[in-house]
């Protein structure tokens, strides 16, 4: 099986080669820690079977938040912690995404449209919501940013859940949406671009200014769909919070320098199961999913309206209305993971513990080119 650290190996070099002048830092590291995670060159634990008299190597993860072996494990985690925000009414998912003629604009200043899109979608909502022709009252809402289509090209867009109702602190009372409709998506689009375009304007103006004015009269892109009640729909965003641009089962292979992966195409015929193949050059792969990385240290997941953490006293209030419980989960002890002797299944020992590599400088380490012991790797003592 072709895994994504298995292309970053092989071809990692070559491209670090061609663009490590442009290549933002956090892009970099996204390299080195994929090709290193699970690797010897991190170390890890050996673990002793006495029974079995045998031997087994387990070795870190790199952790980074882009590498598609760390994510498969945090989906439950982040449910359990997030479960507090549940509530017994019906939810949408929001979604709302930036125009493509600003798409080059926005991979070149990541920072700041990103954070005017987190802004301005969740004050569009919150704008509507105060309106009693939707709810009148206060959403709880998670928001969280995504930046690929299922090709890997550069699509940003953030996907929220919205609650189906708010809390109106005025008539202390839980204001229920109509149905299957939170909000009419033409009047969220017309307001989402308006106060888009005055908080770019006011944020940065010489990038407002590059604009052709086009760009304001053209309708956005705004969906909103219904996800059903509470834990149903926490699960439905989970998914979105720990997806990454494109998981190691959807790669098919690499073969004279060409990757290989399969993607789901939405516009094929229902009577196909939907998937098509794409092929890209090694160094056209990693560019495509590098540019999806985040800058370094942003938050892709948000809270706002009865979900921030300044209104939790108006979320208590609207759970007692709603009849919820209002404690918070309680913290399941974390009794550490269980290594297993594949043959006779009982739990095997810590004989060794091999500590993670300490670089003597801050520059990166050097890239691994196929095979791991022809490396140089100036560890620390």
């Amino acid at each position: 099986m072709i895994e994504i650290s298995d292309i970053f190996r092989k071809h990692g070099s070559s491209y670090l080669n061609q663009y490590s002048l442009t290549m933002l830092p956090s892009h970099r590291k996204t390299l080195f820690d994929i090709q290193r995670c699970r690797t010897p060159i991190i170390g890890g634990k050996v673990y002793f079977c006495p029974d079995c008299n045998k031997f087994e190597y387990s070795y870190h993860s790199c952790g980074n938040r882009n590498c598609p072996k760390c994510q498969n494990d945090k989906a439950n985690l982040w449910l359990e912690k997030n479960s507090r925000f549940l509530l017994p009414v019906n939810h949408f998912m929001v979604t709302f995404t930036i125009p493509k003629e600003l798409r080059k604009l926005a991979r070149s200043n990541q920072k700041l449209f990103y954070s005017i899109l987190f802004k301005t979608s969740s004050k569009t909502m919150e704008k509507l919501s105060l309106d009693k022709k939707y709810v009148g009252g206060k959403l709880g809402m998670i928001g969280i940013l995504h930046t690929w289509s299922k090709t890997l090209v550069y699509h940003p867009h953030v996907h929220y859940i919205v609650t189906g109702g708010g809390y109106s602190k005025e008539n202390n009372k839980w204001n229920r949406s109509r149905g299957n409709f939170l909000f009419s998506v033409k009047v969220l689009s017309k307001i989402f671009k308006a106060k888009f375009r005055d908080e770019l304007c006011k944020t940065n103006p010489t990038i407002f200014n590059s604009i052709s004015a086009d760009v304001w009269y053209k309708a956005w892109v705004v969906n909103s769909i219904p996800v059903g009640k509470g834990e149903k729909a926490l699960k439905y965003l989970a998914q979105y919070v720990f997806r990454i641009a494109i998981s190691n089962n959807r790669i098919i292979s690499l073969k004279n320098g060409v990757v290989a992966f399969k993607y789901k195409d939405s516009k094929t015929n229902p009577s196909t199961d939907g998937w098509k193949i794409m092929n890209l050059e090694a160094d056209e792969f990693i560019r495509r999913f590098l540019q999806h990385v985040l800058p370094s240290g942003f938050v892709k997941v948000r809270y706002y309206g009865l979900f921030a953490s300044a209104n939790r006293d108006l979320l208590s209030k609207a759970k007692e209305i709603l009849g919820c419980d209002n404690a918070l989960p309680k913290k399941k002890q974390n009794v550490g993971k269980i290594f297993k002797c594949p043959q006779c299944k009982k739990e095997m020992v810590v004989a060794i513990v091999i500590p993670r590599p300490v670089w003597k400088s801050n520059k990166a380490p050097p890239l691994i080119n196929g095979s791991f012991d022809v490396l140089d790797f100036n560890l620390c003592a």
